[in-house]
């Protein structure tokens, strides 16, 4: 609302959750297809679509559970296309509007533990880079936001530094605001971004050696 926005929706699998004053909450799983229609049905004057719906099921990819592994694709690639492709008509009727995906400085580097994370990640950012060309000339901006771990809920067992959401949203509005593709949230996502130049394998060290 501090950015003049009239209206600010915010979607759950239970909206009955939602407590946040002066929004709207709206029924959506981002994994049924119907629901998706639904929210895009119900949130029709939407001008602003930020998809930051994601799970990680802590799965390696060679030894995990093949179900969860794509549990974490059906949520973080399916799941923000399914929304994407919904709500675009709405965003270009309403001028073309903007699109900014929840991504991960994971998108960019594996761990042990977390791999069916990063390939989902991996795969929600190629989509992210993919739909920004599909609907730049729509006039809808489509940013990718890249972030480490922040002090939420998704984050509550990692035991290492966390930033502040607050930060990070301002991070986000900010980059949809000056039409950025990619937003790089904290010091960790640059430095991860930076290093994709250089030898994987001296990433991999580092992260390996606890630098994460």
């Amino acid at each position: 609302m501090e950015r003049g926005a009239r209206r600010v929706y915010a979607a759950a699998r239970r909206p009955e959750t939602v407590d946040l004053p002066g929004v709207v909450p709206v029924r959506l799983d981002v994994t049924d297809e119907e629901s998706v229609r639904a929210a895009a049905a119900v949130a029709g004057d939407v001008t602003i679509l930020i998809n930051n719906a994601g799970i990680s099921r802590f799965t390696n990819l060679v030894s995990g559970d093949p179900a969860e592994i794509r549990a974490e694709m059906d949520t973080n690639f399916w799941g923000t296309l399914a929304v994407v492709r919904a709500f675009a008509p709405v965003l270009v009727a309403g001028g073309g509007g903007a699109i900014l995906n929840v991504l991960s400085a994971q998108s960019w580097h594996a761990y042990p533990g977390t791999n069916g994370y990063h390939a989902a990640k991996a795969a929600q950012w190629a989509l992210t880079n993919g739909v920004r060309t599909e609907l730049a000339e729509r006039g809808t901006v489509v940013t990718g936001l890249h972030l480490g771990a922040i002090d939420t809920d998704f984050s509550a067992g990692y035991d290492g530094p966390k930033g502040d959401p607050a930060a990070v949203a301002r991070a986000g509005l900010d980059g949809i605001e000056a039409g950025a593709a990619e937003v790089l949230a904290d010091a960790w996502s640059a430095h991860v971004k930076r290093s994709l130049a250089g030898d994987p394998e001296r990433l991999q060290a580092e992260i390996l050696g606890g630098a994460v």
